[in-house]
Parts: structure tokens; sequence; C-alpha cells
């Protein structure tokens, strides 16, 4: 997949607490976690995120609680990839469950400044900064976890696997 958009710059252990606080985990639907996403360490973030964008951060993003809301309000609100030198394990597979793209790049995060234009290409693991030219490597994903981040989600590849076998009175 490829995604194009602006960075959003973040530092070390950015917490599940801060990329969508607890007072707003009274509901599950995306749009309403959208609009609070990230606000108790960038109040404008909602207001600023565009579809595409990218959120690029040092160690141990997504550190902290299991919430899997996490990555639903940073998906609903716009972003199409979180870049990180490391992720928390728990973020990194809520991550994947909910369709979000993660790549691990610590030369791409130093040399990233918030508001650049950043491009990800999944397949290949290239990752451009657009602004300056600089053009990094990471891990590209496993044809298993694209096809995840591709269908939307572990629930919607899973939908789609089993599609067919329904339709045909097979068994699930």
């Amino acid at each position: 997949m490829y995604y194009e958009g602006m960075a959003f710059r973040y530092g070390r252990d950015v917490n599940t607490d801060v990329i969508i606080p607890a007072r707003y985990l009274n509901t599950s639907d995306p749009k309403e976690l959208a609009k609070h996403a990230m606000e108790d360490i960038d109040e404008t973030f909602a207001e600023k995120v565009r579809p595409g964008d990218i959120i690029v951060a040092d160690e141990n993003f997504g550190c902290g609680s299991s919430r899997e809301h996490a990555p639903v309000a940073l998906k609903a609100a716009g972003i199409s990839c979180v870049i990180a030198k490391s992720f928390a394990r728990i973020f990194y597979r809520n991550a994947i469950n909910t369709g979000l793209a993660i790549m691990e790049c610590p030369a791409a995060c130093d040399a990233t400044k918030n508001g650049e234009k950043i491009s990800v290409d999944t397949q290949t693991g290239t990752i451009c900064n657009e602004t300056t030219g600089q053009r990094f490597t990471a891990e590209p994903f496993p044809p298993f976890i694209a096809e995840i981040i591709e269908a939307g989600g572990l629930v919607k590849r899973t939908r789609e696997k089993l599609a067919p076998r329904a339709k045909s009175g097979g068994e699930l």
C-alpha cells in the first residue's frame, strides 16, 4: 500500500492514554474517538489532521494500556500510517488488528520534522521524506500482515476469507 501525507512528529513513550484519553472511552464510535485523538499532547491535532497524514515518533509508541481504542482513534482521525523507532508490542498488534499501517524505521524518524511531507510504500518498505528528498528503508510487511492492513483489519479480512465459504454453503 502507498500512503502520503503530512508528518505529525512526536517524541518517545507516547502512551495510549495520550493517544485517546481515558475520559473518552465511554464510546467505541470511531468518529467520536477521532475528535479527541492526541488532544492531551497536541490540542489542535483533530483540527489539523487530514486523511492520509502520518505520525512519526520515537521509541515505544503506544505504550501503556492495551486499549484498542488508540489505533482506532488515529485511523478514524485520518492517520494512514505511524512510523516510529519502536512500538509497544500490544499497540503494534492492535494497530494491525484494526488495519492501521505501522512501520519501524529509526533513521526516518530522526530525519523527519513536524509538517514535512512523507510517503510510505509498505510493499517495498520505502519511506521518503518528500520535503527533503531523503529515502529510508524499513522492513516491508509480510504478506499475511499486508492482507490484514489492506482489508482494513483482522475482522474485515476474516469476513472476506469466510464469505466465499458461507455463500457456497460450506462449513465455516
